[in-house]
This record gives structure tokens, C-alpha cells and sequence, in this order.
């Protein structure tokens, strides 16, 4: 099992659309895909098309699970002609209630994901995040193998991306295998302005190496959440066929299958949307 958190402590930088995109690309080369959703929020699972679940994550956070991930798992409500449909450990508006909960845990709540994930069969967990730096995060970054941390090209992302590397830091710190593993900072929304290009550039040096492939600014990729779709599936909707090519590079560098080098150039400003 491959299991990657995507986080940020801000809102509003598009985490759950990277989530998504990422969900997109491995149902359509046919990886069979489990998304937690652990943000109250829930937007993962209405973007997978589940407007009334069966069943919550916030079962297994409840009390200590092990490998309980699997009895809440179901199938999501994407196109079947979109590939592999995802699974996901759907929200529920009791996961706002359960993080105070979780602080009153004499031993430590914060591995509560972590059993509820052990023994799980699923090739690849994606794992939405709230934004903040509460003990559902800390769940998933203790749950985890790997994190990526998803920002916007603008003023604050430097100084917020640290401190969100500055937190994972201290969870590899105390895990006894030094995980999760920082598999870089992703830049959604990235424009075509002077403007992108310039906090892009901020961002690529402050953080060399660090920084994968982006995710361009797109109509076609907030219509796919909108309407709950993959990406994929948009066909001949302008932007979509680029944006599903991003997301498919995006999703083969978490997997190890292509480098980062060079990748995270931004595009010429253009006039227009693509």
C-alpha cells in the first residue's frame, strides 16, 4: 500500500481538488484508489459523487480500530466509463465534533488512523486533509508514508508552506520509522500571469528541489469538481485534456515513476484561459 496525505494548513489553496485530480489519473490507468476524507468539510466525498453516505471515517477515529478502515470504505458514483472507480472512507459532519474529542485521550489520540489503516489492501490511499494543524492532520501524518504539501503562488505561501514542513518534521521526528516522507510542494492554481510566475519563482527558492510539477489555473478543473467527475472524463472541454496530463505526471512523480527536475517551470503568461 502506497498512502499519501495532502495537506496545508490554509484553506482555500484547492487540497481536495488535488486529491481529485490525483483520484482521476490512477482510476484512469485503472489503480484501484481509496480516499479518506478526514476534513469535516467533506468536499472529497460529494466530488466523488457521494452525497449521502453509508458509512463515516469518523467511525474509526471513535475509538481504536485496527484495520477498521476497510468496514467503511464504499464505492464511489463516478462515471463507469472513467476507469477504476475510487473508493472512499467518506466525512461526516461529526469529525468537527471528534478533534476535541480526540485531545482528551490520556494515551494520545493521534494514531487512531494509523490502526484503522493497518493490514489495508487498497494499492494507493489518498488522504484529504483539513485545513489546519489539528489531530486529524496529525492522524494522517502519523497514518501516512508519505505527504505533499499543496499551496497557491502567492504572498504568505512561503512562510505557510514552512510551517507546514516545520510540523511534519516534528512527526518524523517521533515515529519510530522517521515517516512520513516529504514528497514535495505541489503549486495548484498556478496562472499565467507576471504575478504567478513571480511568487512560483519565490517558492522554487526557497524550497529548491522541492517543488513538483503544477497544477495551471483551469475552468475545466473546477467544472470537474462542481459536477463531481474526474478529470479524465471531461474529454473535449478546454483545458481538460491539460489538465488531466498534469495530474497524470503529478500522480507518476508520488509514485516514483518520473523525475522532478526541471518540471516545475511555469508556463508563458497567455492571454486567456487554456
Amino acid at each position: 500500500m502506497t498512502s499519501i496525505a495532502v495537506v496545508n494548513q490554509k484553506g482555500g489553496v484547492g487540497k481536495t481538488t488535488v486529491v481529485l485530480g490525483l483520484a482521476s489519473a490512477a482510476a484512469h490507468r485503472g489503480i484501484e484508489t481509496l480516499v479518506v476524507d478526514i476534513d469535516p468539510q467533506g468536499n472529497a466525498t460529494t466530488g466523488l459523487g457521494v452525497f449521502e453516505p453509508t458509512r463515516s471515517v469518523d467511525s474509526v477515529l471513535a475509538d481504536e480500530s485496527p484495520g477498521g478502515i476497510e468496514s467503511v470504505m464504499e464505492t464511489t458514483a463516478w462515471p463507469h466509463d472513467s476507469g477504476r472507480r475510487p473508493l472512499v472512507a467518506a466525512s461526516s459532519p461529526a469529525l468537527a465534533a471528534r478533534e476535541p474529542q480526540l485531545a482528551t485521550d490520556p494515551l494520545g489520540a493521534q494514531d487512531r488512523l494509523s490502526q484503522a489503516m493497518s493490514g489495508c489492501s487498497v494499492p494507493l490511499v489518498l488522504v484529504d486533509c483539513p485545513p489546519s494543524l489539528g489531530l486529524l492532520t496529525i492522524n494522517a501524518l502519523f497514518a501516512v508514508d508519505s505527504v505533499m504539501v499543496v499551496t497557491e503562488p502567492g504572498a504568505w505561501a512561503v512562510d505557510g508552506v514552512g510551517r507546514m514542513l516545520q510540523t511534519i518534521s516534528r512527526i518524523q521526528s517521533r515515529r519510530i520509522d522517521g515517516g512520513p516522507v516529504v514528497k514535495g510542494i505541489a503549486i495548484n492554481r498556478l496562472g499565467r500571469t507576471r504575478d504567478g510566475r513571480y511568487w512560483h519563482e519565490q517558492l522554487d527558492a526557497a524550497y529548491p528541489g522541492k517543488c513538483l510539477p503544477p497544477v495551471h489555473l483551469r475552468a475545466a478543473v473546477s467544472e470537474a469538481s462542481a459536477q463531481s467527475r474526474p478529470i479524465h472524463s471531461l474529454g473535449r472541454r478546454a483545458g481538460a485534456s491539460e489538465a488531466a496530463g498534469e495530474f497524470d505526471v503529478l500522480l507518476d512523480v508520488l509514485l516514483g515513476h518520473a523525475a522532478t527536475n526541471g518540471a516545475s517551470r511555469p508556463e508563458s503568461p497567455q492571454q486567456g484561459e487554456a
